[in-house]
This record gives structure tokens, sequence and C-alpha cells, in this order.
């Protein structure tokens, strides 16, 4: 007997299945496929880090239970993160959570708000979840802008003068995935005026808070005094630190917020294995002479490929944060839209990559580059893109 699930219809197809599948047949098949598609990073956690973890996890009483939104140690190790690094204060019994993953964080707190039929303001090119945690939840979603500025403030005012119910929240994520942009202080100042007057909560997505490179570091949401009335972010320690299958977040702001997320997490989960936890506290009370390494790394990787697929004949702008680089599909290509370019890509290139139409329409035109294999690799895709760029520009048809 088949059942169509309410919840499931509203998911469409994956996207990213197709590339994966020809991925995992042509490595079936013993081809050597370089594999940017997924944001995985490929370095080790920092030795120290791991080391807290053996260390904790010895102790058979950290076996049991933990607490699902975070232990002490570790919520307060967070607040001392942005007091640090962002010059703000954080109650650490009641405005922070640990999360199991950003990812986990955004869902949870997308199921406690939302009643079915609230409208949601999200980008669009943005991160899946962004979209389908609120789709799941029961709302509507309304697509936005995903690059700051005049635009996007439009779009929110259009959004609240012509949507039925008026939207009750936004999610905005810079630096962006997929897209790379960032913002400024000066802009969330405008985005938080809009929506206390307006009465929108604000969902900031701020994983790769840490992944950037020139002399500006992104900034929180936070830094705007007014925003703890209305807002809450999120960030990880997934990329930062190389932690990704650790499965530990954060979110952090509004008390209303965080207390709806902490309630519906505590019948959901018991939160993390502890002595992830409180390895996840070491890394951040630690040396992070770790974090500068790892943002040199992806900056050297940023800079080969940048410079590389430039020579080949494929200009792509230089992303000024993230693990990601955002990149047009060539004129030759664009005719095949971005799914059918990645495949082509794995095909004749052996070089996996995300389309940009799995990130939502607006991502139509582009594909998604991680900086997830290391330099060798990289100038190896890049011989190989450069010889399928030839090949098709000696004039052979699509």
């Amino acid at each position: 007997m088949e059942h169509e699930f309410h919840r499931i219809k509203r998911l469409p197809p994956y996207v990213f299945a197709e590339v994966n599948a020809m991925k995992a047949a042509a490595r079936a098949a013993g081809e050597d496929i370089i594999d940017f598609g997924m944001g995985n990073p490929d370095s080790p956690t920092p030795k120290h880090i791991v080391d807290k973890l053996v260390e904790t996890v010895q102790n058979p009483k950290t076996h049991g239970y933990s607490v699902s939104r975070g232990i002490k140690g570790l919520r307060k190790a967070n607040a001392e993160y942005y007091e640090r690094r962002f010059g703000v204060k954080v109650d650490p019994e009641t405005e922070t959570c640990v999360t199991l993953g950003s990812k986990e964080g955004l869902a949870n707190l997308a199921s406690a708000i939302t009643t079915p039929g609230d409208v949601i303001l999200v980008p669009n090119p943005s991160y899946p979840i962004h979209h389908f945690g609120f789709m799941i939840a029961g709302a509507s979603v309304r697509n936005i802008p995903a690059y700051p500025g005049e635009g996007m403030l439009e779009a929110l005012k259009r959004a609240v003068q012509h949507s039925l119910p008026k939207p009750s929240a936004i999610v905005i994520n810079y630096p962006s995935n997929p897209t790379a942009c960032v913002c400024d202080v000066a802009f969330y100042e405008e985005i938080v005026d809009f929506c206390r007057a307006n009465g929108i909560w604000i969902l900031s997505d701020l994983a790769y808070a840490e992944i950037f490179f020139d002399d500006n570091p992104p900034p929180s949401i936070l830094q705007v005094k007014n925003a703890w009335d209305i807002a809450v972010e999120f960030t990880s320690m997934s990329k930062t630190y190389s932690m990704a299958g650790w499965r530990i977040g954060y979110a952090t702001g509004n008390k209303e917020l965080i207390g709806a997320l902490t309630r519906i997490k505590s019948y959901l989960d018991y939160g993390a294995f502890t002595p992830v936890q409180v390895a996840a506290a070491a890394a951040l009370n630690g040396p992070q002479d770790c974090v500068d390494e790892i943002r040199a790394l992806y900056k050297k990787r940023r800079d080969v490929l940048i410079e590389g697929l430039a020579a080949a004949g494929w200009d792509i702008p230089s992303p000024p944060a993230t693990m990601f680089a955002w990149a047009p599909i060539p004129e030759k290509f664009k005719h095949l839209g971005s799914l059918e370019f990645s495949k082509l890509l794995l095909k004749e290139a052996q070089v996996a990559v995300a389309p940009g139409v799995g990130f939502g329409e607006h991502g139509e035109g582009y594909v998604r580059i991680g900086l997830v294999e290391n330099v060798h690799r990289i100038r190896q895709a890049v011989r190989n893109i450069k010889t399928f760029m030839r090949t098709h520009n000696a004039g052979e048809t699509l």
C-alpha cells in the first residue's frame, strides 16, 4: 500500500541526486573523480580538540544522556566567543542553546515558531534548509533576493504590502552559502529597523563567520543593539574547526526564540554526546591559531582555483568568504542549464560540482564549487577543465 505523506509531498526531488548517482557510478567504474560538490571539510579536526574528546570519553560518567540545550561549560564558552569576537554580552542561561549543527537548529526553530500557512521570507538562492525547514513546518515561503542592498530591502517592503498573512519571519545568511556574498553592520541595521517596525522575526545563519579572506571579519547581526528584540543567530563548529561530522552548532540571541528552541529540543533529543560537547568547549576556549591555519588553507585553494580557471577561459568572481566559489556557467554552456552542465563536466572532465538550481530557481545559470580538495587536486581539476573547454571551443557541438 502506497501513501502520499503531506509533508513529504511538499519536498521537491533532490536536485543533487542525479549528479551524485553519476559520481558514484563513475567511481565504481574506476574513474578518478575530483569532488567539489559537497561542502565537506577534508582537513582533520585540530589535534588538541581530538585529544580532549579522547580524554573525556575515557570517563564512563560521560556516557549517559547529555543535556538537550547543551552543557553549561559549552554554553558559557559560546557566550565568551561572542564577547571576544563581536563585543556583545550573552547570557549563557537564557540567550544561547547548543544545537546538533546549525541545520538542526534552524529546522527545529522553524517548527517551534511556525503556524501552518505562515509566510516566511527566504533568500533565493540559499542553502536548502532555509527553505525546506519552514516548508516542512507548514509555512508558505516567499523568495527575496540573496544579495544585500536596496533590491532586498525593496523586496521586503513589497512582501509586507502584498503578502497575506503578513510575513512572520525572515532568514538571512551572510557570508552566504552558496553565493559567498557578505554584508556589513550598516545593512544589518536596516534589516533590523524594518523587521522591528513590522513584527518580523529574524533568523541569521552565520555558519561561515570565521572563513573569510580579507581584513574585514564578517559581523554578527547581534552587534545591532535592537536586534536582540527580534533576532536569533546560528553559528557552527563545522567549518571553523573542521568538525562537520561532530554536529555541534549554536543558536544565540532573543530570549523568547531561544526559549522556544530549547523547549522543542527537550522533546526531541538529549543533546550531543557529552565528550563531543566538552571537546567543542576546548575548541572555543583554546588556541585559535588552528582557525587561522584553516582560513589560510581555504584562501590558498581559492586563489589557485580562481587563477587557474581564469587561465583556462572560465572567469569566476573570487569569493570574499566561505569555502565555495559561485561560478557563472561559461557562455558556451549556458543553454544547458546548471544540472546538465554539471553532468557534462563530471562526464568529460571528471570534476563534480553542485548545480546552482539546487539552491533555488534563481541559482540557475551557476554552479557551486567547493574548496574541499587539496591544491594538487585543484590543479589537476583545472587541467581537466582546461582540456574540456579547449575541446568544446574547438567547435564540438553540444
